[in-house]
């Protein structure tokens, strides 16, 4: 069950992005998709995630956005990341078509 407390729109991601502010970003899309159009996070596509979440190189205290095209993939991928005991995992609303439609094109 989707829940928004633990999702971040694109404008809130991008803002701290821009300010530089430690956020680990995990891109669960397929590869394909992930050389289309990225926006610097590690590639884990969701098939694979749940064989290795446990072995990322991330500490499991840190704040971490997961995003996929459109926020379904990804929110999957936060509640593996939860089963995993990561304590801080986020979806990125709408993917990378809210990024897309939001932060390049500006509306």
């Amino acid at each position: 069950m989707k829940s928004l407390l633990d999702d971040i729109t694109v404008q809130e991601l991008k803002k701290r992005m821009d300010a530089g502010e430690s956020i680990a970003l995990i891109d669960v899309r397929e590869i394909y998709e992930h050389q289309e159009f990225n926006i610097g996070g590690e590639l884990v596509p969701l098939g694979k995630l749940m064989n290795t979440a446990s072995s990322l190189d991330i500490p499991r205290d840190a704040e971490v956005v997961v995003y996929c095209r459109s926020g379904n993939r990804s929110d999957m991928g936060k509640h593996i990341l939860l089963m995993n005991g990561y304590t801080k995992p986020r979806n990125l609303l709408g993917g990378m078509i809210a990024w897309q439609e939001m932060v390049l094109r500006g509306g």
